[in-house]
């Protein structure tokens, strides 16, 4: 049997994003033909509806949501921290269930991002929530930039 491959759901085509768009990459389609991968979404995962409001994660990164020194926050000031905690914890158990070893996710998102982030609409360097809990377990993780 093949390796399946967890992946960023908005990266096969689905509209999760905050504002209910997709990011299809080619790629990640024909993983997904070829009964490859699964699409998941962490903020979906962990109750927050599509469309919702743009969030950040706020002075840091992922792992520092995971420690409890950051937060993630949206536009309008909500805290949203805990969904992204329960989706990130979603996702992992997934991967658990199903074997999963590897995870291609979406850069720039404050739960998918492998390298970058976005702060203030500029690229920042850091790691999404749910990619910084894969990590720390394990799971090898690769940016949607480098397909």
């Amino acid at each position: 049997m093949s390796e399946i491959i967890l992946v960023s759901a908005c990266l096969a085509g689905l509209r999760t994003r905050f504002d209910a768009t997709a990011t299809p990459h080619e790629r990640v389609i024909e993983l997904l033909r070829k009964g490859m991968a699964v699409p998941l979404c962490p903020e979906q995962l962990g109750g927050l509806p599509t469309p919702r409001q743009k969030a950040e994660i706020v002075s840091g990164s992922g792992e520092g949501v995971l420690s409890g020194r950051c937060r993630v926050i949206t536009v309008e000031g909500e805290d949203v921290t805990d969904s992204f905690l329960r989706g990130a914890e979603e996702v992992l158990r997934i991967v658990e269930v199903m074997g999963i070893r590897r995870a291609i996710m979406k850069e720039r998102s404050p739960s998918c991002g492998v390298n970058i982030l976005k702060r203030d609409g500029r690229d920042v360097p850091g790691m999404g929530v749910t990619s910084a809990l894969l990590k720390s377990r394990g799971i090898e993780v690769i940016s949607s930039d480098t397909l």
